[in-house]
């Protein structure tokens, strides 16, 4: 029986070797296989493959609801089947669970146990997607957050949890929030349940969290009232568009400059009569409208001559297209609605359509021009309305906006190979080099895109454009454009592009559109990235994101797993130093939790790089060696002690999850300890009083997030040793320790620096982390704070004012005192005379000079003036050498000092 066979049984640990395939084992599969059946997920939740994580979402809510087993008391069967359709939503709305199902099946999801705990009827009718059915409230997820708040438009968004009540509380005011601003600012929602990365990503701690957010901008945190109306204040100070109040003297100017620029006019007229716009409803139309249209108004109980010369004799609103004219009939639009969403609907339609391309033109603008162009098939819709405004919100990108239809440029659409309506981003080095968008169908998407795309460097390709037999190599993404995991890829390979521009280049592949192409390669599951070097073909596995790609190039370059033959594993493994740890992963390709492994291990050894080494042997190559060394079953982990007098000695992994996290934790216990353990006597002694610099781990034995930070800390002990030390305090056994520290949650890390002095703050300062290399980096800069700060005190030169170390210049008479250095001026201080200077070169200089109210310094300047510096009491003064002094200058009369060339009242003292 093949593999496969057993592809949505219960999920089990290995895949075993074929000649250990025992009847027995199918007859327990068989068995449990009621739990996960062979119904596919997609088809459990009666969605289609190229669903969105919403309409994912909406489709187990409304399954949820009428199966769930508190709705079916009598069902013996309800409590299974829930745990189908709740396996299934778990692992599809997760885009690499989806990713890895899409790929394997349920054999790629061995080590995920996802579905197993669900929640009340109760929780999945009133808390769960609170959002999802409001059209002005767009939800964000992890895929489509940075593209929303990146994309130049005004977003707030509630970041909120389903079991939050203050969250439940606001949701009526948010949505009329949302109704009320919709078209003026952009309204969001996350959900903090189903998106805690992101949510920890943007340090969001307390539920509901209002942020304001805008390219260019730092977010905005809302502390206010959250009611309708203090919300609305809040958004709208970000709304930055002017509405302009109109008169005689301004208005003709005013309408001139912008039909200039084909920007035209929206005027309020406002007389006695009639109903005129309100100041709010203007404002918030200059929003929607911006880099579109000017909005004004005008006051016709004061400038009664002029709206008469407009024709205007009651309150209305009129929009003026650029050369528009009172006298040109039917190029005014006379608007009746007050309401600013019928407004705006009218000035779009009424405002010019993109500029259309032809295929004659079509070369020519795109050779030397960045271009986003609409791909059209003769439909017009909504989305081509608000295309317009693309022109004004790409202007500072310098992206020109065009629209093609492919029903009169088959031609053209078809050299292309665009086959359905699309919008394509050309990079102003002519028609080859161009991407296409395959996001969401919406502005806020398309201009991310456009903006990200420019500064890329990815290209769609087509069977003209494919790297073969290229010597540069390339990374070529395999995707179908319904699948959400390759759009979710698609913006991480863009930021990949702009870190590796230079090193590799950057393509992605429509297998919907060439799918013989796609064939060659035996692409069979989306989204598939291979890495193409001249003969080298290398399949990526690992996470969706940039860094992801990044850590596999590197891997390439730089590998952190070693591929074991039979040879090699006696040498370094078998014949191991005795300070030496292995990991070896004993795998076969053909079986599917070995493959889903291969990413996680490749993760773990770039976690455990300098502690640990890894390696892996393939047992399909190396089939006998395996048998020899008692292997049973795929994969096989096993990890190698130091140990010199037993070096076969070696332990197996039997945890269930095969994460990198997991795996690191269970490796890292196998190490000696890099950090101590301090009891209140060491804390007071070594941490407050010693003279080291300590980072600490305030913990739990009971808390669950102190025991998985337990190994990150270990691993930063070891990378800091030497330059800081590293201790944990037990705040269950020493509570008054921790109290007296402010400790307030588990666990809780510290940076207790060495000052030079003895100790003064038991708090130590606070490291927002629970990341050993974002802590080793934070760790890192503060240490090299403290060294400038050191070296910057030894070369600062000092004198204290108003103290014993005062130097006071006073000049007793109406005179000019000129010290010119370098120049006509010359002051001479005689070392060797009756006054003792001594300058030390070669350290910091202590200058005494003693006057008992008995010595005169004098110092003769241009044989006229004497300069008597009094010092009332022994005077110390420190002087750095090669530094700058402020020399603090008494004057005791109408005198003018001048110090050149350094400043009025500065003294250089060099060296």
């Amino acid at each position: 029986m093949k593999y496969h066979s057993f592809k949505h049984a219960m999920p089990q640990r290995h895949c075993q070797t074929p000649w250990n395939r025992t009847f027995i084992l199918f007859i327990i599969l068989y068995l449990v296989a009621n739990i996960y059946s062979d119904e596919d997920y997609y088809k459990l939740l009666g969605i289609s493959r190229e669903a969105s994580t919403k309409e994912i979402r909406q489709a187990f809510k409304k399954l949820a609801l009428t199966m769930h087993p508190d709705k079916n008391p009598n069902d013996d069967t309800a409590h299974e089947k829930f745990l189908k359709i709740n396996r299934a939503y778990e692992v599809l709305k997760d885009e690499d669970l989806r990713k890895k199902y899409d790929k394997y099946g349920e054999k790629g999801l061995q080590d995920e146990q996802q579905g197993r705990r669900y929640e009340s009827w109760n929780y999945y009718r009133y808390d769960f997607g609170i959002y999802d059915d409001d059209a002005e409230i767009i939800t964000l997820d992890r895929g489509d957050f940075d593209a929303a708040v990146n994309s130049g438009e005004l977003w707030f968004v509630n970041f909120y949890f389903p079991r939050c009540s203050h969250c439940h509380d606001l949701a009526p005011t948010w949505r009329a929030f949302a109704k009320e601003m919709d078209g003026v600012i952009r309204i969001g929602a996350v959900n903090c349940g189903d998106n805690g990365m992101l949510c920890r990503s943007k340090g969001i701690n307390s539920y509901p969290s209002l942020y304001i957010f805008k390219a260019g901008m730092n977010p905005e945190k809302f502390y206010g009232e959250r009611t309708k109306r203090d919300l609305t204040k809040f958004a709208m100070q970000f709304v930055k568009s002017r509405v302009t109040e109109l008169w005689q003297g301004n208005i003709f100017t005013e309408i001139e400059k912008a039909f200039a620029s084909r920007v035209g006019w929206l005027i309020t007229f406002c007389a006695e009569t009639g109903d005129c716009l309100e100041s709010q409803t203007r404002q918030k139309l200059a929003g929607m409208l911006e880099g579109l249209v000017h909005v004004g108004w005008l006051d016709c109980t004061t400038q009664a001559q002029l709206c008469e010369s407009f024709e205007v004799v009651s309150s209305s609103t009129v929009f003026f297209p650029p050369g528009s004219t009172l006298q040109e009939k039917g190029s005014v639009l006379y608007i009746e609605s007050l309401d600013a969403k019928e407004i705006y609907s009218q000035v779009m339609e009424h405002l010019p359509d993109l500029p259309t391309l032809s295929k004659d033109s079509f070369e020519d603008k795109l050779a030397h021009h960045r271009w986003l162009v609409s791909f059209s098939f003769g439909k017009k819709d909504l989305a081509s309305q608000e295309y317009k405004k693309l022109a004004a919100l790409l202007k500072e990108e310098n992206i020109q906006v065009g629209t093609v239809d492919c029903l009169t440029e088959t031609e053209l659409c078809e050299s292309l190979y665009i086959q359905k309506a699309s919008v394509a981003v050309f990079k102003g080095l002519g028609t080859h080099d161009f991407e296409i968008h395959h996001g969401k169908d919406v502005l806020y998407n398309i201009l991310a895109f456009a903006k990200e795309s420019v500064r890329a460097h990815v290209t769609t390709l087509r069977p003209e454009n494919f790297p073969r037999n290229e010597k540069e190599p390339w990374l070529v993404d395999f995707f179908a454009p319904w699948c959400p995991p390759c759009r979710a890829l698609l913006p991480e390979l863009r930021k990949a592009s702009i870190q590796l521009v230079g090193q590799l280049k950057f393509g992605t592949l429509d297998c919907t559109v060439h799918e013989r192409l796609c064939n060659m390669y035996n692409i069979q599951a989306y989204p598939t990235t291979v890495i193409f070097n001249k003969s080298s073909i290398h399949e990526y596995e690992g996470q969706h994101s940039a860094d992801g790609i990044l850590e596999f190039i590197q891997d390439l370059v730089s590998p952190v797993v070693v591929t074991l033959t039979p040879d090699s594993f006696q040498e370094l493994v078998k014949r191991r130093g005795s300070t030496e740890t292995w990991l070896v992963d004993f795998y076969a390709p053909w079986c599917g939790p070995c493959q889903a492994l291969l990413p996680e291990w490749r993760r773990m050894a770039r976690m455990l790089s300098g502690m640990v080494k890894v390696g892996t042997v393939d047992c399909q190559k190396f089939h006998s060696f395996c048998q020899r060394e008692n292997v049973r079953a795929y994969p096989e982990i096993r990890l190698f002690p130091p140990n010199t007098q037993h070096r076969d000695l070696y332990q197996s992994y039997n945890g269930w999850h095969r994460d990198a996290h997991s795996l690191k934790i269970w490796a890292m216990g196998s190490l000696p300890r890099a950090s101590v353990d301090l009891s209140p006597e060491d804390f007071k002694d070594q941490v407050l009083g010693g003279s080291d610099h300590w980072v600490l781990d305030f913990y739990a034995p009971w808390c669950g997030p102190c025991q998985h930070f337990a190994p990150e800390f270990e691993v930063l002990a070891r990378m800091m040793k030497g330059t800081v030390r590293a201790g944990k305090v037990d705040c269950q056994a020493h509570y008054q320790t921790c109290q007296s520290a402010g400790i307030r949650a588990y666990p809780t890390v510290r940076f207790y620096p060495y000052l030079g002095t003895k100790r003064r703050d038991w708090g130590g300062e606070y490291i927002n982390s629970r990341d050993a290399n974002v802590i080793a980096d934070v760790l890192r800069q503060r240490l090299q704070q403290l060294h400038s700060h050191k070296t910057a005190s030894q070369v600062k030169v000092s004198f204290s004012v108003m103290a014993v170390t005062r130097v006071s210049f006073s000049v007793m008479a109406v005179t000019t005192v000129s010290f010119s250095v370098m120049a006509v001026t010359t002051v001479s201080v005689s070392v060797m005379a009756v006054t003792t200077v001594s300058f030390s070169v070669m350290a910091v200089t202590t200058v005494s000079v003693s006057v008992m109210a008995v010595t005169t310094v004098s110092v003769s300047v241009m044989a006229v003036t004497t300069v008597s510096f009094s010092v009332m009491a022994v005077t110390t003064v420190s002087v750095s050498v090669m530094a700058v002094t402020t020399v603090s200058v008494s004057v005791m009369a109408v005198t003018t000092v001048s110090v050149l060339p350094c400043a009025a009242v500065w003294v250089c003292l060099m060296v």
